[in-house]
């Protein structure tokens, strides 16, 4: 049987599922996010209807499309990785990042001015997002607009279909007016989403007589596109219903598993890096998990779970980590450097915390490591370093009888204390232009 309830708590996994991940909540892997035009590729090669659109990289290429396109009345949208596109600002001023247009000419003047400019959103933070590609497509007009997607959620540990009737507008909006407007179906992953369940949805999200029949296929065809290619969100918004009673999605937000990434080769292949850090991008080459932060106390830390107990440690003594960093259980000498790297290119980290369980590698190997990177990048931040576990004994002698600016030190708590200290003074030091040696009395 299925289950058709309409949820006020959606709204937070609303929020957790529809935005991109923030900053000061790290994780060991992101979802992969693919672009509009990719996402309707895909939908309609599951017989999902979409607008009739293609993408374009140029703004000759755009002229082209729009031609094709009958070039009358059409939609260009900037491809960027970001929600708010309609709301955003581009880098040269060009204001919303989706405009109608009625011409291949207005096509590749507005193409000029993305392709190749970056799109801020509320989103993307100041800086914005490169937009590398247009997305061209006919215009629909709608004479209803509903919001659907199908997430996975914990507290059923399945999927759930999260649908309402007020669709082409912010759906946390939404959640926090008019919760009565969500309605929620639990999915048995052993059952499906049967023609009872999708049709009883279509019912209650308002389609019209004319289009429950096609807006059961459609939601049905999304669910299998949801379990075939490992998906952890689809959200359509808006799935219209359009004034020849016709079913289309006309925005598509896709999310897949990184976990299933083995499987989903055609998938990742879409990826985009250049909507991604750069840090990131990189870490990822050298196997790390990375995340940036905004605070100064570089974290370099091995597991997921001491990561975080690091940074919570690191804020309950009024210092702010820069980053979340995770080498992994091995914590090789290659990983080490590769972090310190990553941790150093960054020009607010003004103190260094190594937090480092030594099991499957020594810790005198791993302090060894740390001072053979240390003098060979001439790091001059002050760094502690906590090494527990096998061999910590010899381990905090190497780096004591080094004469570099590591200091060991065995309690958490007091490592955590004077990594904060340690970045006041420097940013003191900083700040007034005195040499980093001198505000440190070494």
């Amino acid at each position: 049987m299925f289950r058709l309830a309409r949820s006020k708590p959606i709204a937070a996994a609303l929020r957790a599922a529809t935005e991109t991940p923030l900053r000061a909540c790290p994780q060991q892997r992101r979802n992969l996010s693919i672009h509009e035009y990719l996402s309707a590729n895909l939908l309609k090669s599951y017989g999902v209807g979409v607008p009739i659109g293609e993408v374009a990289r140029t703004a000759a290429e755009a002229e082209a499309v729009a031609k094709r396109l009958g070039g009358e009345d059409m939609v260009i949208k900037a491809q960027v990785l970001a929600g708010g596109r309609g709301k955003g600002t581009f880098d040269n001023g060009l204001k919303g990042g989706v405009r109608v247009i009625y011409s291949p000419t207005e096509a590749k003047m507005f193409a000029e001015q993305m392709i190749g400019h970056n799109l801020v959103t509320k989103q993307t933070g100041a800086q914005g997002r490169l937009c590398n590609s247009v997305y061209i497509c006919e215009r629909k007009f709608a004479r209803r607009e509903f919001y659907l997607a199908i997430l996975m959620d914990r507290q059923t540990q399945g999927p759930v279909i999260v649908a309402s009737s007020q669709g082409g507008m912010d759906i946390e909006t939404v959640a926090k007016e008019t919760p009565d407007a969500i309605l929620t179906t639990p999915i048995d992953i052993n059952v499906g989403v049967t023609d009872e369940i999708a049709r009883n949805i279509a019912t209650e999200m308002g389609f019209s007589e004319q289009c429950v029949e096609e807006a059961k296929d459609s939601i049905q065809k999304l669910y299998k596109v949801f379990m075939d290619k490992d998906a952890t969100q689809i959200e359509i918004n808006p799935l219209s219903e359009t004034s020849d009673h016709k079913v289309l999605a006309m925005d598509a937000k896709l999310g897949f598993d990184d976990n299933a990434e083995f499987r989903q080769k055609e998938v990742f292949s879409w990826r985009d890096t250049t909507q991604e850090d750069a840090d990131e991008v990189k870490a990822a080459e050298y196997g790390l998990n990375f995340i940036k932060l905004d605070g100064d106390i570089g974290c370099l830390v091995n597991g997921a779970g001491l990561a975080m107990a690091t940074m919570d440690i690191i804020k309950l003594n009024g210092g702010s980590p820069a980053n979340f960093l995770d080498v992994g259980g091995g914590a090789t000498p290659t990983a080490i450097r590769s972090a310190f790297e990553l941790i150093t290119s960054d020009p607010k980290v003004t103190a260094i915390f190594v937090n480092i369980f030594g099991g499957i590698v020594r810790c005198d190997a791993i302090a060894q490591g740390l001072i053979n990177v240390v003098q060979e990048m001439n790091i001059r931040t002050p760094i502690v370093a906590r090494l527990q576990g096998t061999n910590m004994d010899q381990a905090n002698k190497l780096i004591n009888d080094s004469g570099l600016k590591i200091f060991s030190m065995e309690d958490l708590q007091n490592a955590a204390e004077k990594s904060v200290q340690f970045s006041k003074v420097v940013k003191m030091a900083r700040e007034i232009d005195v040499g980093v040696e001198f505000s440190l009395g070494i």
